[in-house]
């Protein structure tokens, strides 16, 4: 029913389409088509978890993007999850417009999580992080910008909460990718949290 029911949202809603739906990430591997941009992936499925079939998921189809959607919350599996590449996770209590939103974000670069989720994954990361070892040159408003990223916001709500334009986020983000050498996102937060910058 889950399943349907986002496939008709999907071709329902301009601008989106669905193409395929399963139920185990071995059905998924196995089916012939071009590559989806977005995939959405329940971590309980039967067969393999989908927080494991992140990473064979990723091997078939390199460009796509991985949410997490699901009912869970579990610690263990938001971190394996985004261990594995995932690039987000939304619960699926998420209204239907955000959804649509987290979707064009993951294909967009941006990383969608639900607020529920972004606090523990911070505190996830700060658990596990060593002592602060510097700020990597990073500018003041860089790391405010990176303290957005690390709670899940959008590069537009990162502008709004800073301010400025989504265009100066992007300059933002594009420095603070030289200076962490990085180039995602999720690569971007995940050393900051460890370095203990955010």
């Amino acid at each position: 029913m889950t399943r349907d029911g986002l496939r008709l949202l999907l071709e329902a809603t301009p601008g989106f389409a669905c193409a395929g739906t399963f139920d185990s990430v071995e059905a998924a591997l196995a089916a012939a088509g071009g590559a989806p941009e977005v995939v959405l992936l329940d971590i309980h499925l039967p067969g393999m978890p989908g927080s494991v079939g992140v990473r064979p998921l990723k091997e078939k189809w390199p460009q796509a993007q991985l949410i997490m959607h699901t009912v869970f919350e579990e610690d263990e599996k938001v971190f394996e999850s985004l261990c594995h590449g995932a690039v987000g996770y939304v619960l699926k209590r998420t209204p239907p417009a955000r959804l649509l939103e987290a979707i064009r974000e993951a294909r967009e670069g941006g990383a969608p999580m639900s607020p529920e989720i972004a606090r523990k994954v911070v505190a996830l990361f700060r658990r596990v992080a060593p002592k602060p070892s510097g700020d990597e040159g990073l500018a003041p408003q860089e790391v405010r910008v990176l303290a957005q990223l690390a709670q899940g916001a959008s590069y537009q709500d990162a502008a709004d909460a800073l301010h400025v334009s989504i265009n100066t986020i992007r300059g933002y983000i594009r420095n603070i990718y030289q200076k962490l050498h990085v180039s995602t996102r999720s690569e971007a937060v995940s050393k900051a949290l460890r370095a203990g910058l955010v």
